[in-house]
């Protein structure tokens, strides 16, 4: 490969890694190629790419980017999934894919920026879609602003209840006084 094919490369590469929100990368060593490219098609039905790099190239491609902090982890065989969505389904389909496929093996990423560790990854996977995750969040507010107005409502209406009390005895003390 000579100089202007690398250039070209780190620079397409430079390219795919703008404004991602989640880059993870793996060794794949062990994967034959059908396997890999099983891996690819369920990661492109999420708009996710998945390609596998040169170490160097990948390091400099990752200059002046958040992928940056990962360099110690450019050895070996080394693929890199990036997503520009949501980063919980490209960690639920590499945690699902590891689960038929051990020899795929996840080493590190960033999601939204921060280094996140396997494990990490793994306990993202477990995470419902961010949907339901607003979803969830919507029902408990509506739910507390509920309560809170019940609780108004009550309250109100023990004090007109009181006040009810009072001009019924108020009404009753004028009827019997004349």
């Amino acid at each position: 490969m000579n100089r202007s094919e690398k250039h070209q490369i780190v620079s397409e590469f430079s390219k795919k890694l703008e404004g991602f929100q989640a880059a993870i990368l793996t060794n794949f060593r062990g994967l034959n190629v059908e396997q890999i490219n099983t891996l690819r098609r369920r990661l492109r039905e999420e708009k996710i790419s998945y390609h596998v790099v040169k170490n160097t190239l990948m390091k400099l491609a990752s200059r002046g980017t958040p992928l940056e902090k990962l360099a110690d982890y450019f050895e070996g065989p080394t693929a890199i999934a990036i997503s520009h969505g949501d980063p919980v389904p490209l960690a639920k389909i590499l945690s699902e894919f590891i689960k038929n496929q051990p020899n795929l093996e996840i080493k590190a990423g960033i999601i939204q920026g921060r280094v996140a560790t396997p494990e990490e990854i793994k306990s993202l996977a477990i995470l419902p879609p961010r949907e339901v995750i607003f979803g969830q969040l919507l029902g408990t507010i509506q739910a507390t602003g509920q309560h809170l107005g019940g609780m108004l409502l009550s309250a109100l209406q023990q004090i007109l209840g009181v006040l009810q009390a009072r001009v019924d005895q108020l009404s009753e003390e004028s009827g019997s006084g004349s």
